[in-house]
C-alpha cells in the first residue's frame, strides 16, 4: 500500500524534481533516455518506474525485444555503442560504489558522447535514481491496466 503522495505532501520539492525531469527530456535522446530510465529502475527495483518506462518506450515505438534485453544488455546484441556506453554509465552511477564511476566506463562514454551530452546523460541518470528512490520509499504501485 502506498505510504504517501510526495507531490501532495511536499509539492515544491516534487516540482523541483519535475523541473529536472523536464530538462533531461528536452536534452537527452529519447530512445537512450528510456533505456537509461528502464535500466536504473530495474537495478533499483522500482516496479512503478519499470512499468511506466517500458510502456512509454513501447508507445514511442521501441521493440519489446530490446526492452526485455535491457536486463542483460551486456550480453545482448541489440544496442549500439552509444546505447551501451549509456547503459554502462547507468549501472555505474546507479550502483555507485566506494570508488565511484570507473575510469573505463567514463572514458567509453566520453568517447561517443560530447561533453554537453555526457553532462545531460549524468543528469538523466541522477534524475531517474531520485524518482526510483521516491517510488520505492513511498511504495508506488503501477496502475492497473485493462
Amino acid at each position: 500500500m502506498q505510504r504517501m503522495n510526495a507531490a501532495e505532501v511536499a509539492p515544491q520539492g516534487y516540482q523541483a524534481v519535475l523541473g529536472l525531469e523536464k530538462y533531461v527530456r528536452a536534452n537527452v535522446d529519447h530512445t537512450v533516455l528510456e533505456l537509461v530510465k528502464l535500466r536504473a529502475s530495474m537495478i533499483n527495483g522500482c516496479a512503478f518506474c519499470v512499468d511506466m518506462h517500458s510502456r512509454e518506450a513501447l508507445d514511442a515505438g521501441e521493440s519489446s525485444r530490446r526492452l526485455f534485453a535491457v536486463a542483460a544488455w551486456r550480453e545482448a546484441p541489440f544496442f549500439d555503442e552509444r546505447e551501451r556506453s549509456a547503459l554502462a554509465l547507468t549501472d555505474a552511477v546507479t550502483k555507485l560504489g566506494e570508488h565511484g564511476v570507473p575510469d573505463e566506463v567514463w572514458d567509453a562514454a566520453a568517447k561517443v558522447w560530447s561533453e554537453k551530452e555526457l553532462a545531460d546523460l549524468v543528469l538523466a541518470i541522477a534524475t531517474i535514481n531520485v524518482w526510483n528512490r521516491i517510488g520505492v520509499t513511498m511504495r508506488l504501485e503501477p496502475p492497473a491496466h485493462a
